[in-house]
């Protein structure tokens, strides 16, 4: 399948499985993505082992290709040593998790650079630094996994406060920072980069975003899209979502991005709105983006 088109999905209650799964199914979803640990905090529980092995084998059986996204409070930009300390432990708990179940890879923010440097200056250069120091190593540890060890998916923000990686040719310093390390790859969010100023809605603007994406991050970097319309307007720095068609990107823009050569093979998560609840928004953009793909 070019694009499969899925969902974040909820695991609380019967978990990955007989929650997790389940909803996937209610919404046709074809790939899903999963928390492992409380988006907002700390805490890094175990799995069971039982419950791993029976995700592992649906998602291979029914050919669902599964993520892992990393809690929001990781910084590891942040002038704060607690924050970067636990910031190690969230990460490295997400990618064992993530390999435990068989995910492709885990999504993580890519953060920004708290505190003022001395002198009232920008701390990018040395939040970038702490980047390396902290995350380097964590791929060292992915290398000890094995050929199936999930990949690092780098997920630009819509741009706030002091964003060390908003805009798409951000990535490159971003990478070379990591050493371009053959599991760093990127997850784009469709909202977070027309925030960040990136067109997308413009004709012609999908494309260009992706051309920009390629050229800083490099081909086959790309394994991720979380697709998400915009209830703000191109340049905003507001990560609000929108249900595909009914924001500032519309749906038409999607269907170039399917077309587009850096697309091939990655899947297409939802992390729209579910206003009327049971999943009956994210089922009909589910649908709406399979159409797009279809029609392309």
């Amino acid at each position: 399948m070019r694009n499969p088109v899925g969902a974040h999905v909820p695991v609380a209650g019967r978990g990955l499985v007989g929650t997790g799964l389940a909803y996937a199914r209610r919404i046709g979803a074809e790939a899903v993505q999963v928390f492992v640990a409380n988006p907002r905090g700390w805490a890094t529980p175990p799995g069971d082992p039982g419950h791993d092995a029976a995700f592992r084998d649906a998602c291979a059986r029914d050919g669902i290709p599964a993520f892992v996204h990393a809690p929001y409070l990781i910084n590891f930009g942040s002038d704060n040593a607690a924050t970067r300390e636990r910031s190690t432990a969230s990460l490295r708990h997400s990618l064992l998790r993530a390999h435990a179940i068989g995910a492709r890879g885990v999504v993580v923010h890519t953060g920004s650079a708290v505190g003022t440097a001395p002198g009232g200056g920008s701390r990018y250069a040395e939040a970038m630094a702490q980047v390396r120091a902290d995350v380097r190593p964590l791929l060292d540890e992915l290398d000890g996994l094995g050929d199936d060890a999930p990949w690092l998916l780098l997920e630009p923000t819509a741009g706030q406060g002091r964003s060390l990686c908003s805009r798409m040719e951000h990535l490159a310093a971003y990478a070379d920072a990591l050493d371009r390390h053959p599991r760093v790859g990127v997850c784009l969010d469709t909202c977070h980069a027309f925030a960040a100023g990136h067109d997308l809605a413009a004709p012609g603007g999908m494309k260009e975003a992706l051309d920009l994406l390629t050229a800083a991050a490099g081909e086959g970097r790309l394994r991720l899209v979380h697709a998400n319309d915009s209830k703000d307007v191109a340049g905003a720095r507001k990560d609000r979502h929108a249900n595909i068609g009914s924001g500032h990107i519309g749906a038409e823009p999607f269907r170039e991005l399917f077309a587009h050569p850096a697309t091939a093979g990655v899947p297409l998560v939802v992390e729209t709105p579910d206003h009327e609840g049971g999943g009956a928004g994210h089922a009909a953009d589910v649908a709406r983006l399979k159409e797009l793909r279809d029609r392309g």
